[in-house]
């Protein structure tokens, strides 16, 4: 049995322990907070609640397969998750558009996008996702379920097939094909789909903090991954997804230990010794794992020089998000999630039908979120987010009892992360900048894990982390991922 100790309480955090305490280690927590979940917390005012970090959950299969393998309870009986059907809904002011897509009907999404966009919209978008779904097959299990390899040349290039004579795909002179710059999902989304259906695949993405402009084609399997597995919504809030890991921890013999700040990670003979916490007090452990933000710790405790960790801080986008109390019932056939496309800015309404949320049926707890600038609000105000909010909640300014601004300096305050940064997945291309330090590091004994480790951020991605951390501390070197 190994003392592993265990940097932070966010949900790869936890995913990771659970794992390991069910593998016959004794885990310990240290979390800086007063709670778990990291991102995933909880807003309540005056009967009404809100999710503070992610609203829906894409992959459940992720946190499906963490309470098979580590108890007899099932996620579903864990938590009351369901399916958010139709899947979402798209206005777009500027062209005159509103659309529902259904959640996994390849068809009916076709047959909505016709009717919005014309005969032939369905099948060029259904296209570009059954590209996506190749990128989808080439990179799935190197970039999600086995560590990150040593030579990521291969995870560097774009693996999306740009179509032949679209001007994405390389050109061809004397039947030898010509270096080209790989294509920007944006340019992917107006040359492949092109007007208002291609900003309904960059909306999509850029929702997840990644700019179409600069990701490769590849971001495009973040829409695939949500149009195929479903996105899921956890009844009382996605705050109860972590209460549930967090309970699975607790009875697989995981100790917490809240208000306890590391200050160092301790190395002796050139391996992980244990942490030193801010009251000065030395905690022995054989294995660390971090599920922080590395860059969090002094620098005599990172791995490597702070000049060689892939810049994905500070420089990342954080989210500015307002909590709606409004008066009035929620209507029926009201979409869960509705994208408002604008030139310049997106946001995200979130409309959950839960009784949790809410103090009666007489009111509705609406959440309204856009990606915006790390440190500050910048050019994205509340005001703002209110006027386009209203065009996917009618009346919303006659129905408003109250708002709350939840800022990146919230966003920094809850977890550490400067600016407030939200990591986003790992996406392959871009020449690997998109990719996340490895899950294993230069110093034996010592381990990543979370959104700041590969494969990225995300509820499903951090998650991740934790059967790759688990399986390199219990099978070593030669893990190679679930088969």
């Amino acid at each position: 049995m190994a003392r592993i100790a265990v940097i932070g309480a966010g949900m790869g955090a936890m995913a990771t322990a659970a794992r390991l305490a069910v593998a016959g280690h004794r885990v310990t927590v240290y979390e800086r907070g007063a709670t778990y979940g990291g991102a995933v917390g909880r807003y309540e005012r005056e009967g009404f609640a809100f999710d503070t970090g992610p609203g829906l959950l894409h992959l459940p299969a992720v946190y499906r397969d963490l309470f098979v393998k580590t108890g007899k309870r099932s996620l579903e009986t864990c938590v009351d998750m369901a399916q958010a059907d139709p899947a979402v809904r798209h206005v777009l002011p500027h062209h005159g558009v509103d659309v529902t897509l259904p959640g996994a009907s390849r068809s009916g999404v076709a047959a909505a996008l016709d009717e919005a966009f014309g005969q032939g919209a369905g099948e060029r978008w259904n296209a570009v996702l059954g590209r996506a779904r190749d990128a989808w097959d080439a990179t799935r299990r190197p970039l999600l379920e086995e560590p990150l390899p040593a030579d990521r040349r291969a995870l560097a290039a774009d693996p999306y097939p740009a179509v032949r004579r679209s001007g994405l795909s390389p050109s061809y002179r004397w039947g030898f094909p010509q270096r080209r710059r790989t294509p920007t999902l944006a340019e992917v989304a107006d040359r492949e789909l092109g007007g208002g259906l291609g900003e309904l695949l960059t909306g999509l993405v850029g929702a997840y903090g990644i700019d179409p402009g600069l990701a490769p084609g590849s971001a495009a399997v973040l829409p695939y991954m949500e149009q195929t597995f479903g996105s899921w919504y956890v009844r009382g809030g996605m705050r109860a997804l972590a209460t549930a890991v967090h309970e699975r921890c607790r009875e697989r013999g995981v100790e917490f230990v809240f208000g306890a700040e590391v200050r160092e990670v301790v190395t002796a003979g050139g391996r992980v010794a244990g942490l030193l916490l801010a009251d000065g007090s030395e905690v022995a452990a054989d294995s660390v794992v971090c599920g922080i933000d590395p860059r969090l710790l002094p620098a005599a405790s990172l791995p490597w020089p702070p000049e060689a960790v892939p810049a994905r801080g500070a420089d990342l986008p954080s989210r500015l998000s307002l909590f709606l109390a409004l008066r009035g019932a929620r209507p029926a056939g009201t979409v869960h999630r509705t994208l408002v496309h604008s030139p310049g800015l997106d946001v995200t309404v979130l409309r959950p039908d839960d009784p949790a949320t809410r103090p009666d049926a007489d009111h509705e707890a609406v959440t309204v979120t856009a990606v915006c600038g790390p440190g500050s609000t910048g050019a994205v105000e509340p005001d703002r987010l209110l006027e386009l909010a209203g065009k996917a909640v009618p009346g919303l300014r006659e129905r408003l009892l109250w708002h709350e601004a939840h800022t990146p300096a919230d966003v920094e305050a809850a977890t550490g992360a400067p600016g407030g940064s939200v990591p986003a997945p790992a996406l392959a291309g871009a020449g690997g900048r998109l990719l996340y330090p490895a899950n294993t590091t230069a110093v034996p004994g010592l381990y990543l894990a979370g959104g700041w480790a590969h494969p990225g951020g995300g509820l499903a991605h951090a998650g991740m982390t934790g059967a790759l951390v688990a399986g390199l501390i219990v099978e070593g070197a030669e893990f190679r991922g679930s088969q």
